[in-house]
């Protein structure tokens, strides 16, 4: 199979500004570079320093772009190590926290879900030790 990765996943966004602010100062993404391939659309790009081997595309388009709204994806979910501390913080940037306490699964991971700047849904996970 010809198939070797995830290259990137896209996100419909109101303002690439507020997004890229947003992914970068709470996630912790960098912004690689903006693209604007027409008129009605612009792209940012953003990867965790030194691991761009997956990266997030964010999308802005006017009302006239030619790409759909529909197929908006469920969430994105990022990989955390004091899930605990992540949430405090979250919650004194007094973000919209969908899960109000850290959800256990039987395997041991735990996650909470929070939105983004768009109301897009985000999941920090942290794995089973």
């Amino acid at each position: 199979m010809a198939v070797r990765k995830i290259e990137h996943v896209g996100i419909m966004v109101q303002s690439l500004e507020k997004s890229i602010t947003f992914y970068q100062d709470i996630i912790g993404l960098q912004c690689l570079h903006i693209l604007q391939p027409s008129e009605t659309v612009r792209l940012a790009f953003l990867a965790f320093p030194g691991a761009k081997e997956t990266e997030i595309e964010l999308v802005e388009k006017s009302t006239n772009s030619e790409f759909p709204a529909e197929g908006k994806v469920h969430h994105l979910a990022f990989t955390v190590e004091d899930i605990e501390g992540e949430m405090t913080r979250l919650q004194s940037l007094n973000l919209k926290l969908i899960h109000q306490q850290i959800v256990t699964l039987p395997n041991g991971g735990r996650y909470f879900f929070f939105e983004g700047p768009d109301g897009e849904q985000l999941e920090f996970f942290e794995p089973a030790r």
